[in-house]
Parts: structure tokens; sequence; C-alpha cells
């Protein structure tokens, strides 16, 4: 990446795509933000730099492009990145790029505590933030994986009923749609989820909460 071309980045501040870090932190917050990259439209972390979008720089590159690598150890199936050393105004800054995944859903695989792949927390970008994904959100990444077996669709009275409400209310959210057809939690969402993974409707995250709207 130009010199003039990250300075550009960072000016235009944090957002779905950039998140800047003064210095590396943990193995398990850095992971997070790779994997919320991955698994949504990809991004670029950037190292040396604080949220206001001052550049800070780093000590040591190789300290820190160390520590990126142990990260990124711990995230399942691996992710494919590009980091690259910048230096700006004789300061040393860290960009990883990460490009949105083929493979999501990746998950965080703490090296101390065994999980199945399916318990394993799976983080998106919300806005400026990385947060955990619901179980719903999980499964449609996992579908949209191109190994994924094929799905049957079919359209009923539940589904009628739910583009009717979903016309006058805009949005509806799991426990909505189980109410409003007289089904369980565990049925709507397992509805929802092949509706959206069949382009006929779209989850959006807001607020700490998933919900669906017509595409």
């Amino acid at each position: 990446m130009r010199r003039n071309e990250l300075r550009e980045l960072i000016g235009s501040g944090e957002s779905s795509t950039l998140e800047f870090k003064r210095k590396f932190t943990t193995s398990e917050k850095i992971a997070r933000e790779i994997i919320a990259f991955a698994n949504t439209t990809g991004g670029r972390l950037i190292i040396g730099v604080d949220d206001s979008g001052r550049i800070i720089g780093v000590d040591s590159e190789k300290e820190q492009i160390d520590q990126l690598l142990v990260a990124l150890s711990t995230i399942d199936p691996p992710i494919e990145h590009y980091i690259e050393v910048v230096e700006i105004d004789y300061k040393d800054l860290i960009v990883l790029t990460v490009p949105a995944s083929t493979k999501r859903p990746h998950h965080f695989v703490h090296p101390d505590v065994p999980t199945r792949p399916h318990d394993r927390p799976v983080f998106i970008r919300d806005g400026e933030q990385s947060v955990q994904a619901s179980r719903e959100m999980a499964k449609i990444l996992r579908g949209m994986n191109p190994d994924s077996p094929p799905m049957t669709l079919s359209i009923g009275d539940r589904e009628q009923r739910l583009f009717s409400y979903l016309e006058r209310h805009q949005r509806a959210s799991v426990a909505d749609f189980a109410r409003l057809v007289n089904i369980s939690r565990r049925r709507a969402s397992q509805i929802l989820v092949k509706l959206v993974r069949a382009g006929v409707l779209q989850i959006r995250h807001d607020n700490g909460h998933d919900f669906y709207s017509l595409v």
C-alpha cells in the first residue's frame, strides 16, 4: 500500500471495514476483529493509530507482526490475509488486510478451552464494532459456504403470512415470526435462515439484535 493511500484511509476514520489499534492488545481481541472482517465484507486493521486517527507508530514491527501471526493461528478455518509495514512521518504502521472470505464462518479457537466447531464463537462487523453473531447469523454464514449442502425451500401459509407482516412493518425478529404463526422459536429460526439463504429475505444486526426484512 502506498503512503498517500494509507494516509487518506486513516483520514476517513474507523468504519465497518477499518479498525485502528494503538498497539497489539491480546491475541483473542485481535482475532475477533480479524474474524469479524472475514465473516462480513472484509477490511483492514491498522496498528499504530489511535481511535481518533492520530498516527502513533509501533516500537517494533517484528514484534507486532509476530503477535499478529499468533492471533491468526487461533482462527479456524485459516484466514487469507496480507501484512504490510508502511512508514508515515518516520513512524512504522502495521496494516493487516483481510478479504471477505468464501470459507465462512470463521471461529475463534481458544488454545486452552477445547470446543466443538459449532460451539465456537463467530464474530461479524456491526458498524464500527465487532460483535458476536447470533446462532441464526452463524447458520446463514455457514450456508453461504460454497461447500454447503444444497437447500430445499417451499413457500407455504407461514411464509406468506410473514411476507404480509413485513410489508406492513418492514422488519421482524425470530420471536415476532414465532408469535405470528404460533410455532417454536427454533422452527421460526430454521425457516428464516432458509429464506435468507434463498435470497428472499435479508438479515440485519441492529443494536444487539437480528432483524429480517424483504429483499
